[in-house]
C-alpha cells in the first residue's frame, strides 16, 4: 500500500508542469509590440497583467531589492568619460514612445563608448571583449540573442532587464554575445553581456562600438515611460569597479 502511495506521488512530482516563467510571456509580448502586430490598449493591458506577475516570480526566485546607492556602472572597467555627449546631451526622448516599436522617434538613451578603433568589438587597451553587467538586481524580461548582419532590427542583440526595486525595465542594446535569458534573476554588477556592434545602425563602419542604455520607469498607469539616468550613472562611476 505505502509502496504503490509512494509511487503514485512520485509518478505525480514527474509529470508536473514547470512553474510558470511570465517573463516568458513578456519576451513574446515585446516582440509583438516591436513589430507593430498589437495594437497600443491590447499592449498595455497585457503590460499591466504581466508585471505583477514578473513581480512575485522575481521574489519567488530569490530576488532582493538594490539600494540606490548600490547601483554599478554597466561598463566594466570603465566610467563616466564613455558616456557619449556633453553632460548628459544624447539623451533626446522627444517623439519617443515605446509601444511605437520600431517606429519609436527620438534617442531617450545614453550611449557608453569603448576603446574600439578598428571596430573589431574589442578593447583596444586589453584585445578582449567589454562586460556589460546588470546596473540593479532585477529579472531578464526580454532579449534578442539571434540577430544577423542584414537585420533590421535596430537594438540588435538586445536584453530588457526589469528591475523591481526601481520599478522600471533597463534596456541594454548593440550587444555582441548574451550572458542571460528571460526568467533570469540577475544581480547587481552581476556580467549580462558583452558590449558589440549588433543593430541596424551599430552595425555600420561609420558608428563608434558602444552599449545603448535605456531605463524606462513603469508609471501608475502601468505605462513604461523614459526617464534621464545620467545622474545615476555618474554617482555609479564614481563608486564603481573601475
Amino acid at each position: 500500500m505505502l509502496a504503490s502511495l509512494f509511487a503514485a506521488v512520485f509518478t505525480t512530482a514527474l509529470v508536473s508542469p514547470p512553474a510558470a516563467n511570465p517573463c516568458l510571456e513578456f519576451d513574446a509580448l515585446y516582440t509583438r509590440i516591436r513589430d507593430q502586430t498589437i495594437d497600443r490598449p491590447s499592449a498595455l493591458a497585457r503590460v499591466r497583467e504581466l508585471l505583477p506577475q514578473i513581480r512575485a516570480f522575481y521574489y519567488a526566485h530569490g530576488g532582493t531589492d538594490t539600494p540606490a546607492d548600490a547601483r554599478g556602472f554597466p561598463l566594466h572597467g570603465y566610467g563616466s568619460e564613455s558616456i557619449g555627449g556633453i553632460n548628459g546631451s544624447g539623451y533626446q526622448p522627444d517623439g519617443y514612445d515605446w509601444f511605437d516599436g520600431y517606429r519609436s522617434q527620438g534617442h531617450p538613451a545614453h550611449d557608453l563608448f569603448i576603446h574600439d578603433r578598428d571596430r573589431n568589438e574589442l578593447d583596444d587597451r586589453t584585445g578582449k571583449a567589454v562586460d556589460v553587467v546588470s546596473i540593479t538586481d532585477g529579472v531578464v524580461v526580454a532579449y534578442s540573442p539571434d540577430w544577423n548582419p542584414g537585420s533590421g532590427l535596430r537594438g540588435g542583440r538586445y536584453l530588457y532587464i526589469y528591475g523591481v526595486s526601481a520599478n522600471g525595465i533597463y534596456y541594454y542594446a548593440h550587444n555582441r554575445t548574451l550572458a542571460v535569458k528571460p526568467g533570469d534573476v540577475v544581480t547587481s554588477g552581476q556580467v549580462i553581456a558583452t558590449v558589440g556592434r549588433s543593430g541596424k545602425n551599430a552595425a555600420e563602419a561609420r558608428s563608434p562600438t558602444h552599449l545603448h542604455i535605456m531605463f524606462l520607469a513603469i508609471g501608475d498607469d502601468g505605462y513604461p515611460r523614459p526617464r534621464n539616468i545620467y545622474a545615476d550613472l555618474i554617482r555609479s562611476a564614481r563608486t564603481g569597479d573601475r
